[in-house]
């Protein structure tokens, strides 16, 4: 099933050459702003992994991953990776990168399962990066030091686009505002998740939820996390919250919604790990390659996300659907509808 948003009197402020135009100086100028500003470095990603090495990113656990058979192995199955986020731990160790210093790549997934619409394709495009972090650094306040300076590039990135196009206007707020999902649950105890998102970053403008899946005081989850990369059961000892992982979301003017741009965390150590295998019923993925790893303190510590390059260029560009930016599958339906409002998906 796929959702389609139609925003009133819509027309694109940039034409498709424009637009293409303006997708390349973006992408060009924030990697840039994202590794400077992070330290890292960029490094050459993969498309596919093998099935069964526990490798691949299993999203909120349900998501189907899409596999094929590889010939010269006897037919073992290969999956199209849904993100990199633990091969890019893996990766790290591999280069021997120590603390204060990281990687980034780009990703390109397939998630099938998507549900089609304004903000998601089935193409998945997007920043993932990495970064080697030493125990003391294992706190919220480091995660909100990282989470400042990729909105700092953010901010920059804007500035760099209001400029190349001055009827473009700027949105983004001076500064990204913290809050917790419990304390984001007792502010809007009768809304659901997304609304509560929605009314929390319609109030700032751009804002980082902390504590994306753990357990909070009404018994359910924010949104749903694997139980294997970000840590979202440690104790913050300053606030008595679990998490150290969360969304960074900004409001989108021509959608009417917030738009999560981000979802990054510092990873589990050993310890967190087990206990959240536990949680989750999962404990024979300590039997998976990667796992195994983390378990035999062979893998750094470190804190890492994604950002979506398609979504960063749609906000900047001001366009109301995701296939304005990148080319996918749409159904067919769907292009009819985004024709008559002024929607040309490429």
């Amino acid at each position: 099933m796929s959702y389609l948003i139609k925003p009133a009197n819509y027309k694109p402020v940039l034409d498709l050459k424009q637009t293409e135009v303006g997708i390349k100086q973006i992408k060009e100028f924030f990697q840039q702003n994202l590794s400077s500003e992070l330290r890292l470095r960029r490094v050459t990603a993969p498309l596919f992994v093998l099935k069964g090495t526990g490798i691949n990113d299993d999203l909120s656990g349900v998501e189907r991953a899409v596999t094929f058979p590889i010939k010269d192995l006897g037919d073992a199955k290969a999956e199209v990776v849904h993100s990199l986020a633990k091969w890019k731990r893996l990766t790290l160790a591999e280069y021997g990168i120590g603390p204060g210093y990281g990687i980034y790549t780009d990703m390109n997934a397939i998630r099938a399962d998507e549900k089609l619409g304004n903000l998601h394709s089935l193409y998945v495009d997007q920043w993932d990066w990495e970064r080697s972090i030493t125990p003391e650094q294992r706190s919220v306040d480091f995660l909100k030091q990282i989470v400042t300076r990729i909105y700092s590039s953010m901010r920059r990135t804007e500035y760099m686009v209001c400029e190349m196009y001055p009827q473009i206007k700027s949105f983004l707020p001076h500064d990204i505002q913290f809050i917790h999902s419990e304390e984001l649950l007792q502010m809007y105890p009768d809304l659901t998740p997304k609304e509560r998102e929605h009314a929390i970053t319609k109030k700032y403008g751009a804002v980082f939820i902390i504590g994306i899946g753990c357990k909070l005081s009404n018994g359910e989850v924010h949104d749903m996390r694997a139980p294997d990369y970000d840590d979202y059961t440690t104790i913050d000892p300053q606030t008595g919250l679990p998490g150290l992982n969360g969304d960074l979301l900004v409001w989108d003017e021509v959608l009417d919604r917030s738009v999560e741009l981000s979802s990054m965390g510092i990873r589990v150590n050993k310890e967190a790990l087990l206990k959240q295998l536990e949680l989750s019923g999962l404990e024979e993925r300590k039997e998976l390659y990667f796992h195994k790893r983390l378990l035999d303190d062979t893998l750094p510590l470190s804190i890492g996300g994604g950002i979506g390059q398609s979504r960063l260029c749609m906000l900047y560009l001001q366009k109301a659907h995701i296939g304005e930016i990148q080319a996918s599958i749409w159904p067919e339906d769907m292009r009819k509808e985004c024709a008559e409002w002024g929607m040309q998906l490429i």
